[in-house]
């Protein structure tokens, strides 16, 4: 990290500021180099108003405003120095020339300064990853738990177990020391408790159902039902607008659509399917073989009929591939009788009319329902990333595989590759710690 690096921090585009940033040892040189700045040292986070020249032709280059963050209290804990310019095209292209003319200066490859952050001890992987996912937030939902993320909530989750880890590991590796002395039963009954404990906790921290992974991707709401059942016609209502073809002919809809929405603050992805019949043209065929492929991999699953015709028992021979996220939806309320309607309501089938409109909202809180219940109290501290839950089970079944029956270089490994697994997700795997909670404990002199 010896080069000093640059790099254009907001949108490439017009806009009334960009933010140009710099980081590293020679930050300071923009200052001495490219600026009508009467001092070389400017105060940390103090605002100055200065001309922005090039370092070679001193043309002039914008009038910006310059701050200067002094290390180890900055984001990436090198000396950072923001221009904060016009933002138009030729004033960023212009600067971001200039910058390159100065020596050890290089043009920042993508996540660098977060990375260098890391490294610098400013943040672990799992807040790295929260603030890439509080970029890229696209409903309140998502925006509010990579903050949380951000802000450390798994990081000290993690650490606390990853601890405790490496509490264990200390004791068993003095044991190991000592291998005439025998491991007193109280404290054999200790370990084994703590691991047992640990390893409930994680696995009731896996049992979240990827609520986690879906914050971030997006819970997939299938709809299935016969052909004419109005499926095309709930997904143009819900995102208002024409996305899906409606017609009166059987079949119309022969691949899968997605649509992406937010719905209070969840991303949902909407995906209209084929009718579900039994079908003799190849590409029908083909249409519904993709509809129970989504089906299989759906979060929840719109059951939806023509009311007026059909009820739903049509769906009971595709009930085992449902599980229990279903919603059952009967369409076209507008064609049936008070009686039926209250029948229909009974039967617990949320009752719409997509032509109309009418029971859209009811579908939608139905739906919301659904997907917020999905949150335990313990919501803010979910998994959010694939490579968290795999580095979770490997630590799991390291866990499951202690026992002090065996030789206790061999539990001691057990734990030990249980820590590392959750270090790969924080980002420290180091041996270090286990020696310092070994030393730590010894009296002065020793």
């Amino acid at each position: 990290m010896s080069k000093t690096i640059y790099a254009l921090s907001t949108v490439f585009g017009k806009s009334g500021v960009a933010v140009i940033r710099v980081s590293g040892l020679k930050a300071l040189s923009v200052v001495s180099q490219m600026t009508d700045l009467d001092t070389k040292s400017p105060k940390p986070r103090h605002a100055y108003f200065c001309t922005l020249s090039d370092p070679v032709s001193r043309a002039t280059l914008d009038k910006c405003l310059l701050l200067y963050f002094q290390s180890p209290n900055s984001f990436t804990g090198e000396d950072i120095v923001e221009l904060h310019t016009h933002g138009s095209k030729a004033v960023i292209s212009s600067v971001v020339s200039a910058l390159s003319k100065l020596d050890d200066y290089c043009l920042a490859e993508p996540g660098e300064f977060s990375k260098r952050a890391f490294y610098n001890g400013k943040m672990d992987l799992t807040e790295a990853e929260g603030l890439a996912d509080l970029i890229d937030s696209e409903t309140s939902e998502q925006q509010k738990y990579a903050l949380l993320q951000m802000e450390g909530s798994l990081k000290n989750l993690y650490e606390g177990w990853r601890e405790q880890m490496i509490g264990i590991l200390s004791h068993l590796e003095a044991y190991i020391d000592f291998p005439e002395e025998d491991i007193p039963e109280a404290i054999k009954s200790n370990l084994l408790d703590s691991v047992f404990k640990l390893k409930d906790n994680i696995k009731e921290h896996l049992s979240a159902d990827n609520i986690g992974e879906r914050l971030r991707d997006g819970f997939r709401v299938v709809i299935v039902g016969p052909p004419n059942a109005g499926k095309s016609s709930l997904l143009n209502t819900i995102v208002k607008r024409e996305v899906a073809i409606v017609s009166d002919i059987e079949g119309t809809t022969r691949d899968a659509i997605d649509i992406h929405l937010d719905i209070k603050g969840y991303p949902v992805i909407f995906t209209d399917t084929a009718g579900l019949r039994e079908a003799e043209e190849e590409i029908e065929k083909k249409g519904i073989e993709i509809t129970f492929s989504k089906i299989t991999n759906a979060d929840l699953v719109l059951c939806m009929f023509d009311a007026s015709k059909d009820s739903v028992h049509i769906f009971d021979d595709l009930k085992n591939r449902l599980k229990n996220n279903v919603l059952y939806v009967a369409n076209k309320s507008d064609k049936l009788t008070s009686e039926q309607r209250l029948g229909a309501k009974e039967a617990n089938n949320i009752l719409i009319s997509a032509k109309d409109k009418d029971g859209i909202d009811n579908l939608l809180d139905a739906l919301y329902q659904n997907i917020q219940e999905r949150f335990t109290s313990n919501s803010s501290l979910i998994i959010t990333r694939h490579r968290y839950r795999q580095a979770l089970e490997n630590t799991v079944d390291n866990l499951s595989s202690f026992n002090l029956d065996k030789e206790i270089e061999l539990s001691a490994e057990d734990i030990r590759l249980a820590a590392r697994e959750l270090g790969k997700i924080t980002g420290k795997i180091e041996i270090d710690d286990i020696l310092d909670k070994i030393f730590g404990d010894f009296c002065i002199g020793k």
